[in-house]
């Protein structure tokens, strides 16, 4: 796809441990990576390609990601089995609902549907 100005064209993360970010995300929801050293790995069969970078700070975000899934109750159990820490349940909002989740590395996420 030809990059778009004033799109969103690459999404990039913190993870304090690669390896345990891939599992995460590919167990989840499918995505793909791609190695680029030992310090970054970059996906994509997400709706959007990006990276995580290895990071030994602590990961405070200051942006919020927000994926879609038409079955929440669904994808919040897996997401707890799979180590994810719910950080805001289930709420509803105009046009749908959503809930927040932090991964593994402690990055916010968030997941709506209608």
């Amino acid at each position: 796809m030809q990059p778009t100005n004033n799109h969103i064209n690459y999404v990039e993360f913190k993870s304090t441990d690669l390896e345990a970010t891939k599992t995460f995300y590919n167990n989840a929801f499918g995505w793909k990576f791609t190695d680029y050293g030992d310090s970054y790995i970059a996906f994509e069969s997400s709706g959007l390609d990006g990276g995580f970078e290895k990071t030994d700070q602590p990961i405070i975000n200051g942006v919020l990601v927000v994926l879609y899934h038409n079955d929440l109750e669904f994808i919040k159990t897996k997401l707890i089995q799979l180590g994810a820490t719910i950080s805001v349940d289930i709420f509803s909002f105009p046009g749908g609902k959503r809930f927040q989740f932090l991964d593994p590395s402690g990055n916010e996420l968030a997941i709506w549907s209608e």
